[in-house]
């Protein structure tokens, strides 16, 4: 039975393979709406400037926010900084679109969790067809019959911003529309909110369902259900997130792409905040030791 420092199994019966996936009302609507309003009113609302407004607001809470503060910060601890840098961090990552703190640690913790046994549910894996995997994904939910308790450490579920922030995750995008709106109007608040989030939501996913099912693998980690897989090309677009197999070889890694081939904005980001003396304790590939789970391949 496997556990993690966040995931503890309460009893013998806990798996990640017995579970059933049904649409999620709230999630989906949220996307399908901001999805809909993509499609039907950015072409009509275009300009220069709000596809430049779009592009700058998806960098910014991609790496910064949702790569680097909420995915290695927060989920994988692999660094440290300051509180209130943590916090804007956090703060950016949510405004992504996708939750507040507290559900992405549940969210990535029982995903990680069930992929490290030799099989779980097929809702982890990505491995079908692409349009099921969009349902699945962007629209559904799943509710294993036996789920681990992920217990997310005090300092992070008690800190008084991140819980404002979890009650509140999709009302932070109005005080953004807001200021959309007084520096460009209708077509700022389209492209900066609905554009971004469709695109950012869609993407994320994409990135998911292609590292889960191809590419290169530097790593094999035994007896998983999942290996994950480096994909070449799209380091740059993905903030580094593609480097997925050396994620799972390194999950507590700060630095996803090992090479200098291997593009890793997010890690540029973390190594520019280590040179301001904002950034501590960074954990990379050299700090972890030789593993009987992984080998090279």
């Amino acid at each position: 039975m496997i556990e993690t420092e966040r995931t503890k199994c309460p009893t013998l019966h806990t798996n990640p393979l017995d579970g059933t996936v049904t649409w999620a009302p709230s999630k989906s609507i949220w996307y399908s709406t901001h999805l809909l309003i993509a499609i039907l009113a950015g072409p009509i609302t275009w300009t220069w400037s709000a596809s430049l407004i779009c592009g700058a607001l998806t960098v910014l809470r991609l790496c910064c926010g949702h790569s680097v503060g909420l995915h290695r910060l927060l989920i994988h601890r692999s660094f440290k900084t300051p509180l209130w840098l943590k916090r804007t961090l956090v703060y950016l990552g949510t405004l992504v679109g996708m939750g507040g703190p507290f559900t992405m640690i549940r969210l990535h913790d029982l995903r990680d969790w069930s992929q490290r046994h030799e099989r779980c549910h097929p809702f982890f894996i990505h491995q079908t067809t692409l349009f099921r995997d969009w349902i699945a994904n962007l629209h559904s939910s799943i509710a294993l019959e036996h789920p681990p308790e992920i217990q997310i450490e005090p300092e992070v579920a008690e800190d008084p911003f991140f819980k404002f922030l979890e009650k509140t995750d999709r009302w932070q995008q109005l005080p953004l529309a807001l200021l959309l709106f007084a520096g460009g109007g209708i077509s700022w608040v389209v492209w900066g909110i609905s554009v971004r989030i469709a695109l950012s939501l869609t993407g994320h996913w994409l990135v998911g369902h292609f590292a889960h099912n191809g590419g290169d693998r530097h790593w094999h980690m035994k007896n998983q259900a999942v290996q994950g897989y480096n994909v070449r090309h799209i380091g740059l677009l993905t903030m580094g997130e593609s480097w997925h197999n050396n994620h799972h070889a390194f999950p507590g890694s700060a630095r996803l792409g090992h090479s200098p081939k291997q593009q890793d904005p997010g890690w540029w980001f973390i190594a520019v905040l280590e040179r301001m003396g904002l950034a501590r304790e960074i954990r990379t590939p050299k700090d972890f030791p030789k593993s009987t789970i992984r080998e090279a391949l």
